[in-house]
């Protein structure tokens, strides 16, 4: 099922995505292109994993991480589908990352691997966008690069109950339509559930935290006027503009 949130004339919908079909509570149909996208649920805590892909350790000349290194997202960089993303006066360099996002549904801590994954409420898309001028932490980037406003697009769907299998998973990301990033969820360094392992051994998860699980080789700068398109198998897209900042 894919659920979302949307405004129609001022009022919210807590919707779902059938069949090409954008449905209110009341099974109205809507036309995607007239409403106003929200975020398809309220985060909580939001984490990302930075090179969690080997390939794209390797495009960026760094060695695989010996644990998930792990980073917050700030809930004030998070957009919803079809959300501007305000390009940073004095940067030079915002590259985006396609990134399959894990959502908790239940109260999580120290729950083991095999288990994990009961655990999880369901799935959605990310754009992990940076402004790579402030990368130094390679390893851990710092929220100067990665937590600023407007950077976390997120959706368009909570997709729940309809993912077999997290590790296998094709990601694209398009800009202006061009195909810039390809990959599959099965090359991750730390599979989903091992990620969730290793996070609730220290940190109590809870229903509707959200995990960020890296992006694959492919990233490239974007500027403003372009448009990204974000691609994650049966996800749906996650689609965004770019503006300069006022």
């Amino acid at each position: 099922m894919k659920l979302c949130r949307f405004l129609h004339r001022g009022r919210l919908h807590r919707g779902v995505f059938r069949e090409g079909l954008l449905l209110d509570e009341a099974g109205e149909a809507h036309d995607p292109e007239a409403v106003t996208w929200l975020l398809p649920f309220e985060p909580g805590k939001v984490l990302g994993v930075a090179l969690n892909y080997p390939d794209h350790a390797e495009e960026l000349g760094l060695s695989r991480p010996e644990e998930p290194a792990l980073f917050w997202k700030p809930n004030t960089s998070l957009l919803p589908h079809k959300g501007v993303v305000r390009y940073p006066k004095g940067v030079e360099f915002v590259h985006y990352e396609v990134e399959l996002a894990v959502v908790v549904g239940r109260p999580m801590k120290r729950v083991r691997a095999k288990d994990a994954l009961d655990y999880v409420l369901g799935y959605t898309i990310a754009n992990d966008l940076v402004a790579r001028d402030h990368v130094k932490n390679t390893f851990r980037p710092p929220i100067r690069a990665k937590g600023r406003d407007t950077f976390g697009p997120l959706g368009p769907f909570l997709v729940v109950g309809e993912v077999e299998d997290p590790q296998n998973l094709t990601l694209r990301a398009y800009v202006n339509g061009e195909l810039r990033q390809e990959g599959h969820t099965s090359r991750m360094l730390y599979s989903v559930a091992e990620l969730l392992e290793y996070i609730s051994e220290f940190m109590t998860l809870e229903p509707y935290d959200v995990i960020l699980t890296g992006t694959p080789k492919g990233i490239s700068r974007v500027l403003p006027g372009d448009v990204m398109r974000l691609e994650v198998q049966g996800l749906g897209a996650l689609e965004n503009p770019i503006e300069e900042e006022a």
